[in-house]
């Protein structure tokens, strides 16, 4: 039996909610969840804006993010709507707003760390009020819904302390909040165990051991006590699937750390790189499956799964989807853990790092197919049809500094130990942790399709012993491990397969060297496993503009689907926010951003009755240029924008 802690539950936990934010099914005008919903599907059922009118949606208002004279954003935040009021975090406070005007009901200061990405809504009870929770890193607070006051009866006078720190807000069900962990990279260190917590006192309640400790179920895939004081292995992202009908919480467990050295650590290394099914309650496990054994590619899950019914051979099955950076869709037997349409555990070729624990197979699905590149041939170089020669040339002088020959053997490609002042055997690795990231998918309950966008590439690059003060990245200075990452042009990082080029204007352009798309929206049909419709997504915008349609890197935002037959998604570094048909995957409304929207979107119905579709344009490191104002300076405007039909 897994070892819980050793506090029970109180009454209060099983108490239901009083509110009509029903566990199975939302207000339809609402926007309660960072997903949604708590099977995390991005589904809205509302249906005024349609692919026939989505071409009428106009800016109906925005709300500035960043104060006047600076201060700190977070560009993947996502705010909630519950009855026409909007809650969200802009990093150093967190408001409340009239979510058909964008007037400002509250604001709550931050202090001791900064709200990111997302706040929780708590329902409240008969004896309790409803709440908003927030994270600042180590500890959790609770405010008052409706006033934005502290709400002192939680924890000590409002706030409880994190063990681990955990940088987003709880997964909230019933009156339990659920936390993950955000650990450091290195291989000794703090628990990446997942928590839960009693809404109304703070108290916690359980524990999870994400590394399975002795007698549980998993230890045994931790050999020559590798297991001991492990860190990593944690549910990073912000928020966690669960299913009321069956009371089971499905949690996306990262790899173990080291990241890139697996040395000390041989084994298949339970529960990393899974979806883990637990009882939501108490902790109590239920199954797993396991994506990835003995990660030695940062390909760690990230979004949670979405949750769905599907129909095959005329038998309702209730599935779960789930995709990470390989580009591989899992579609699951949500009670079982068992695939629905088979996965086949294929033999991976394996390297030559001196103690390197290798997985003689890795689990590839049956269907759908691999939504991404994973394979590379010289063939696949882009060409100058694609770009243009300087790039190409680029790309080749690229290659021909790592000798011209390349090791790449499909997925889960490995990379060799390169010696100090010894020949290199580089490796090129596809999607290089691209493919769908923590976007996440979008699901659409009446159709059975799954929306997710996959960003395309490759790393070049080998492995290589440590150096002592070697930059190696990732907060690992003073790491332990024997071996990291690394190429040519330095520790710390395999090189992205891109290249660098001058165009006519002297702008250096970096583009990536494998063939277009580079960015694709693909709609997969989970009662059959096939993929129903692709499509690119973003556009290249330093390249002619017959040329530019290329597909963009999508990794730091993801789709939402609505009734009206719609999928929403910004996600793309060239500061479009997109409407796509749901069904054949045409793109039929584009707004163009001051910045880009690399978080999810959400829709809501406001006061007024209208459907209204709103999306954070915030500046980033990943999201290309800002829009630049008459001075030429970028605009300091990021904000939460709002669309809508005309009244």
């Amino acid at each position: 039996m897994r070892i819980l802690a050793a506090l029970a539950l109180s009454a209060a936990i099983l108490v239901p909610m009083a509110h009509a934010q029903s566990e199975t099914a939302p207000d339809p005008g609402d926007w309660p969840r960072y997903a949604r919903d708590l099977g995390s599907t991005r589904y809205s059922p509302l249906k005024e804006i349609t692919p026939s009118n989505v071409s009428k949606l106009k800016q109906a208002w925005s709300f500035r993010l960043r104060p006047e004279g600076g201060g700190s954003i977070v560009s993947s935040t996502t705010p909630i709507v519950i009855s026409n009021i909007l809650y969200m975090p802009l990093g150093n406070a967190v408001v409340a707003l009239e979510a058909d005007s964008g007037k400002e009901i509250w604001r709550h200061p931050v202090t001791g760390g900064l709200a990111r990405r997302t706040v929780s809504y708590w329902a409240g009870d008969k004896d309790h009020p409803a709440r908003i929770y927030y994270c600042t890193g180590k500890t959790i607070w609770a405010i008052n819904a409706k006033t934005g006051a502290v709400e002192t009866s939680f924890g000590t006078n409002g706030s409880i302390e994190l063990d681990v720190s955990y940088g987003s807000p709880p997964t909230i069900y019933k009156n339990v909040l659920i936390v993950g962990a955000n650990t450091a990279e290195m291989q000794r260190g703090e628990s990446g165990d997942t928590r839960a917590f009693d809404a109304i006192t703070g108290k916690k309640i359980w524990t999870f051991h994400n590394v399975p400790q002795p007698g549980e179920v998993g230890h045994e895939t931790w050999l020559d006590d590798g297991w001991k004081n492990r860190s990593g292995t944690n549910v990073w992202i912000w928020y966690m699937s669960i299913d009321p009908k069956t009371n089971t919480l499905f949690m996306t467990v990262g790899g173990p750390s080291a990241n890139y050295d697996g040395t000390d650590r041989p084994g298949a290394n339970l529960f990393g790189n899974s979806i883990v099914a637990v009882d939501p309650e108490t902790g109590k496990y239920k199954w797993h499956f396991q994506t990835i054994h003995h990660d030695l590619w940062d390909s760690d899950l990230p979004a949670p799964p979405v949750l769905l019914d599907v129909k095959v051979n005329g038998k309702i099955i209730p599935a779960l989807a789930e995709t990470g950076k390989p580009g591989l869709m899992y579609i699951l037997d949500r009670n079982t853990g068992k695939p629905v349409f088979g996965v086949d555990e294929k033999p991976v070729a394996k390297a030559d790092v001196p103690g390197e624990w290798y997985s003689p197979t890795q689990p590839i699905p049956v269907k759908p197919q691999g939504l991404v590149r994973n394979t590379w041939t010289p063939d696949d170089i882009v060409s100058a049809a694609d770009t243009n020669e300087a790039h190409v040339n680029a790309c080749k002088a690229l290659l021909a500094s790592y000798g011209g020959t390349f090791f790449n053997a499909g997925p889960f490609t490995p990379f060799f130990l390169h010696e100090p002042g010894g020949p290199v055997k580089a490796s090129i690795n596809l999607p290089n942790n691209g493919g769908s990231n923590w976007g996440g998918s979008a699901a659409d309950p009446t159709t059975g399709f799954v929306y997710i966008n996959t960003s395309e590439g490759g790393s070049i690059g080998f492995t290589e012993k440590r150096k002592d003060g070697g930059d190696y990245g990732r907060g690992t200075a003073g790491s332990k491990q024997m071996y990291d990452r690394a190429s040519l042009s330095g520790p710390g990082a395999y090189s992205t397969f891109q290249a660098s080029y001058k165009d006519a204007n002297g702008k250096t352009v970096s583009l990536p060297c494998i063939k277009p798309p580079w960015g694709r929206l693909i709609a997969v049909n989970a009662n059959t496993g096939d993929i129903a419709w692709e499509s690119r997504l973003g556009l290249s915008l330093d390249l002619p503009e017959g040329k530019q349609k290329t597909g963009r890197n999508n990794t730091f935002g993801g789709p939402i689907v609505t009734a009206g037959g719609l999928v929403f998604i910004g996600a793309t570094d060239d500061r479009r926010f997109r409407a796509y048909d749901a069904k054949t995957g045409k793109e039929v409304w584009t707004a163009t951003l001051d910045y880009s929207a690399l978080n999810v979107p959400l829709t809501y119905r406001g006061k007024d009755g209208r459907q209204y579709v709103a999306v954070i344009a915030a500046g980033s490191s990943f999201g290309g240029p800002a829009a630049r104002g008459p001075d030429g300076k970028p605009l300091n405007n990021e904000s939460l924008i709002s669309f809508a039909l005309p009244k």
